[in-house]
């Protein structure tokens, strides 16, 4: 049976269904039909401050699907560190990699958006503690850290075709990466793609329960985003996702929502060209984008 993140440690009687779906499921199947999609309709939300949407999600006991605008190119911004946590973990299991590791951090690491290396220069990290940076509160040092670590941007952009993702696009590092220039496909995904890419890291056999049961605790603690996903989805759910912001008016978040009962819905919310917006309209929208994605899968 596929392993995925053993719910048990977040919420109870659900981690049992949840570990039973990830046994019944493809990770990566083919598209339902357009005619066989539930109505899922966001022109309108476009339309509040101008940009582009792009949403997708799949609801892992139906097998249902939303999806709009979900085979275009998006800037993924911070999003990525989740995978980067997860192409780390893989490291580890093949023993070229130790949790335990320590690994100097020196002023020159420095960029934008530093909370925890910041307060560690002169002193080190763990591995570990840099993926929970990375994921948690988004720490860009630590990213490019363990990018370096790993052996560098050809190496990370060669874990994506053996993940099973031959679409997203890697070519940058932080903070150069969060430019989401328009009709620039540099540092871009698809959301479909992305809603694929969660169900194999949360439901395939890659990673130990162990590797798991941690990357999941890191998006579930994760404090970023709080009117996102999270505004978004019904009361009582449980929320692991990532967050990414750039340039350009683009705001992201993507993960899995599990219910109290009931199986979970995998999501990707992508918004770019909204320049004009504040943050919290942009926040807004993806609510709103979210609040949709439940009502057309009737889960909410």
């Amino acid at each position: 049976m596929r392993r995925g993140f053993d719910r048990r440690t977040l919420i109870g009687g659900a981690g049992a269904l949840a570990l039973a779906l990830a046994g019944c499921y493809p990770r990566r199947d083919t598209p339902e039909a357009e005619d066989d999609q539930p109505e899922f309709l966001l022109s309108d939300l476009e339309a509040r401050h101008g940009g582009r949407l792009g949403v997708a999600a799949f609801d892992i006991g139906s097998q249902r699907r939303v999806s709009w605008r979900g085979q275009e190119r998006f800037p993924f911004c911070s999003t990525f560190k989740a995978f980067l946590a997860a192409a780390t973990l893989e490291r580890v299991q093949r023993d070229e990699e130790q949790l335990d590791r320590a690994v100097a951090v020196v002023r020159a690491d420095l960029i934008p958006h530093a909370p925890v290396t910041e307060r560690a220069v002169g002193r080190t990290l763990t591995i570990r503690q840099l993926m929970q940076a990375a994921v948690e509160v988004s720490d860009n040092p630590a990213a490019n850290i363990l990018i370096r670590e790993m052996g560098g941007i050809a190496v990370w952009r060669s874990w994506w075709p053996r993940f099973g993702d031959t679409t997203t696009l890697i070519s940058r590092l932080e903070p150069d990466l969060n430019t989401a220039l328009p009709n620039d496909p540099r540092d871009t995904c698809l959301p479909d793609q992305t809603v694929a890419n969660i169900r194999e890291l949360a439901f395939g056999d890659r990673l130990t329960p162990e590797h798991d049961q941690m990357i999941q605790g890191w998006m579930t603690a994760s404090p970023t985003g709080p009117n996102r996903i999270r505004a978004g989805a019904p009361a009582g759910w449980t929320i692991a996702h990532k967050t990414g912001t750039g340039a350009n008016g683009t705001g992201n978040d993507i993960g899995m929502a599990i219910p109290l009962s009931g199986s979970p819905i995998v999501l990707a919310t992508y918004f770019t060209g909204a320049a004009d917006a504040t943050e919290d309209q942009r926040d807004a929208v993806i609510a709103e984008a979210t609040r949709r994605v439940f009502r057309a899968l009737g889960r909410d």
